[in-house]
This record gives structure tokens, C-alpha cells and sequence, in this order.
């Protein structure tokens, strides 16, 4: 059984409890974390650290008194789980104050719920998947304006995750205004001819922790990065295809909406740059 951490306390999953009256459940009103664990080290914490502060920023959420502790509840929590290869989950509410009401409760009195768990993903690393690539499908972007924000708000990329299953797919790119804006839960990617091209920063995506380093890596290896927008058209006439997260990495698309990317196997620059990330990443880990 998994030991988990709530609101200051390490205790058995099964007996950590949430109030009913928190924020998040009632108004999505919360932001949340993953940080991938690989040979029981964590992988760009201080990038997923930087992007919770940011996100409960932008959302007036005070800052919990327990926010300076996370390093040492991460590994605890790795630890205590016996997380060789994994994940550690980190969610941040605008807590409860006893009641509901859309009005925002005082933050003076009332704490912010800090919730962690970990999943154990042996062999993280080695997905199958990297080896054969992602068939993933378009779909409309209708979700709120502020996807820089990492909240809970996770309805609309859950239900894309669902048609792409039903499809016969692994995953969905988000299309709004005729260009792709993210996956439902990674940032996408497109080659062609030599160059890495993805969407540029902005509130319509999600500033990826993963995006960020495997960009710099990317620059490092002298591969020409080009941030701009991009169509599904464009996409499928791509040399290559491949989205990034936390818990995927790089990972190859090789088909979109029933049209193979390139030669419909994963291609050499998603390749070469999964193989960089994982490296070099291993080597920060702490």
C-alpha cells in the first residue's frame, strides 16, 4: 500500500481524506505537478518547483507553508514508496474554507491543500511505445484561454484522450484556429527538412518543463530549432512528428489522423533527441 502525503502528514492512501468543500473539487480551483523519478532520482525538479510557483501566481493562490519542504516530501515520498522508476503527483488547492461559494475564501485563514503520491512506472524509460510511435488524431481546441496554467482543469484533455482511444489512436493533437496548439497532455513537435519546428510561448500552451530542456539540448547539438504555428496539413507532410512531457520524454508520432508522418516509423531526430534528454537529464537528477 502506498503511503502518501496530505496537508503536513505521511499516512496509508486509504486513509487520506480531502473535504468535500475543497476548491479543487468543487471549482477545479487548483494547480498541479509531475515529476518523472528515474533510478530513484528526480528528474527536472526545479523546473516543475519554478512552474508551481508561477502557476499559483497567476491563479492568487498562497503559496503553502510547506512549499520550501517539497524537495524533502518528494524523496521522502520516493523513499518510503520504494520508487526505483515512477512518478510523483503534486496538487495544490485553494484549500477550504467550510463552505461553498464562488467568491475566493480569505487566504489569511484558510491553508491551501497540498496533496502528493507517487506511481511506480518500472522501466519508465524503455517505453515500447518510443520504439513504434504514436498514432494520434485532431481534434478542436475548445478549452480556456489559459493553458500556461497548469490546472486541474483537465476534463476537455481527458475526453480527447477518449475519442483518440475510441479511434483506435494513442492520442490527440489540439487544433484551434487551424493550427496545432499542444497533445492533450505534451507539446508537439513537427521536422522538416532538418528543423525542429513547435509552437511558440504563449498562454495557449502550456510552457512544458520537458519542452524547455529538450529545446536547449536541441540547440546544444546544433539542430535548428524554429518556434512558430503549425497545421495538421503541415504536419502530415512532416518529415518526422513527436511530442514531449514529464512522464513520455520524447516521444515519436508516426500517423495522424490515419496519414503516416514520414515513412511512418519513428524518425531519427525524435530518436536522437529522446536519447539526449535521457542522458543528460539522468545526469541533474537529484
Amino acid at each position: 500500500m502506498r503511503t502518501v502525503y496530505v496537508n503536513g502528514t505521511y499516512l496509508p492512501e486509504t486513509e487520506a481524506t480531502v473535504s468535500i468543500f475543497d476548491r479543487a473539487f468543487l471549482m477545479a480551483d487548483g494547480v498541479y505537478e509531475v515529476t518523472s523519478v528515474l533510478g530513484g532520482k528526480l528528474i527536472d525538479f526545479e523546473g516543475h518547483l519554478a512552474r508551481l510557483e508561477r502557476s499559483l501566481s497567476e491563479l492568487d493562490i498562497r503559496k503553502p507553508a510547506v512549499f520550501d519542504d517539497l524537495l524533502e516530501i518528494h524523496r521522502e515520498l520516493v523513499k518510503v514508496n520504494g520508487i526505483e522508476d515512477g512518478l510523483v503527483y503534486l496538487q495544490m488547492t485553494r484549500g477550504s474554507d467550510g463552505d461553498r461559494d464562488f467568491a475566493f475564501p480569505d487566504p489569511e485563514t484558510t491553508e491551501p491543500t497540498v496533496v502528493l503520491f507517487t506511481q511506480s512506472k518500472p522501466g519508465l524509460a524503455n517505453s515500447p511505445q518510443a520504439e513504434k510511435g504514436l498514432k494520434i488524431i485532431s481534434i478542436d481546441d475548445i478549452r480556456w484561454g489559459r493553458r500556461d496554467i497548469k490546472t486541474v482543469q483537465l476534463l476537455y484533455p481527458s475526453m480527447g484522450k477518449m475519442m483518440a482511444k475510441r479511434a483506435g489512436c494513442d492520442d490527440a493533437w489540439l487544433v484551434e484556429d487551424g493550427h496545432v496548439t499542444e497533445g492533450t497532455s505534451n507539446n508537439a513537435y513537427i521536422v522538416k527538412g532538418g528543423k525542429i519546428i513547435t509552437r511558440q510561448l504563449s498562454n495557449d500552451i502550456l510552457h512544458g518543463i520537458t519542452r524547455a530542456a529538450v529545446l536547449r539540448f536541441a540547440k546544444e547539438a546544433q539542430m535548428t530549432v524554429e518556434e512558430r504555428f503549425f497545421t495538421v496539413d503541415e504536419a502530415k507532410q512532416a518529415d518526422e512528428a513527436f511530442v514531449t512531457s514529464a512522464s513520455a520524454f520524447v516521444m515519436p508520432v508516426v500517423e495522424i489522423d490515419g496519414q503516416s508522418v514520414g515513412d511512418g516509423t519513428p524518425g531519427p531526430v525524435a530518436k536522437r533527441l529522446r536519447e539526449i534528454y535521457l542522458e543528460e537529464s539522468l545526469k541533474a537528477a537529484i
